[in-house]
This record gives structure tokens, sequence and C-alpha cells, in this order.
């Protein structure tokens, strides 16, 4: 390959990988480094790329990847479960407490995640996990992983897999509604 043809991928590719970037990661700054690392890799590794597929399917693949090992060293770190208790959640008879309960957000589902203040909560939701629950809800909502692919990449079990997203699942929905519905 011709030693310009990277500069010329530069040029070309790095808004597209950005703005993926950033809706995977949800953060500006780690997705600019990660766009940084994949021309990083991509230059150690141009001798390799044989054309088989075109240069933009190249460096999303190897975007792909940064994303998921971002995601595999922050699942690996440990979970604080002070504030992430069942017991918040539910009494010693396993009842939804009173001031917890789901509330009816009928009438608001349809366009939600059209209101950009709905979308700023949820984000802020989103980085208020763990971890761990973050990436297994990033991977499985944002990149349409399934579960046994996020286990392999994750190196959980499906166990925990599952556990965490319930998990998550009870926190996302309570820091919206603590957040969103009742301000």
């Amino acid at each position: 390959m011709k030693d310009n043809t990277l500069e010329k991928w530069v040029e070309q590719y790095t808004d597209g990988l950005y703005s993926w970037a950033v809706y995977k990661v949800s953060d500006t700054e780690l997705a600019k480094d990660l766009v940084q690392d994949t021309f990083l890799a991509a230059s150690e590794k141009i001798a390799t790329f044989k054309g088989e597929s075109s240069p933009k399917t190249w460096l999303f693949s190897i975007l792909n990847y940064k994303v998921i090992d971002h995601y595999r060293a922050k699942a690996k770190q440990p979970v604080k479960l002070e504030d992430q208790s069942f017991s918040n959640f539910f009494n010693d008879d396993g009842e939804w407490r009173p001031d917890k309960k789901p509330q009816d957000w009928h009438g608001h589902e349809n366009h939600l995640l059209d209101d950009a203040d709905f979308q700023l909560i949820l984000k802020k939701c989103l980085e208020a996990l763990p971890e761990k629950w973050n990436a297994c809800v990033k991977l499985k909502y944002l990149m349409d992983k399934n579960g046994d692919e996020i286990c392999q990449e994750l190196e959980i079990t499906p166990t925990n897999f599952w556990q965490m997203m319930h998990r998550a699942k009870l926190s996302l929905r309570d820091c919206v509604e603590v957040n969103w519905f009742n301000n």
C-alpha cells in the first residue's frame, strides 16, 4: 500500500468512526480515544489489509473490537453494591416497597426516546450504573449482542449476565422515574 493510504482513510472515515463510537460508548472523549486507537491498530496492520472488504468496513471492524475491549475491561472491575441491593426495591416478603413500585408510564412511551431531555436523563442513569451492568446493557441494547455473545466477550456466566441485566433494569427504571417523572 502507498504511504498516504492511511492518511486518506483518516480524512475520509474519522467523522463516521467518531459518530459511531460516541453512539456506542456515550462519551465523546472516550470515543476520540477509541478512534485514535483504531487508526493506530490499522497503521500497524495495514500491510495485512488484503482489500477483501472496503477500507471503511475494515476500520469499523477494528473499532468494534476496540469498543468490545473497552466494555470487557470495564466488566472486570468490581461492583459496589451498597446502593444496588434488592432491599432497596423489595421488602422481606419479596413484595415491592410502596415507594419503589413501578409507575405507570403509559402515555409517555411513544415519544420519550425522541425527547432530548429524556435522553439526557437516560444517559445519566446509564452512567450511574456499576460498570459491569452498564457494559451489559450497552452491549445488549446498543450493540445488539445476544446473551451468549456478551457472556463470552465479558467472560461472565449466563446466570451472572441475567442477574446483572435484571438489577440494571431495576436501577434504570428507578433512576428514570425519580429524575424524569418525579421532577
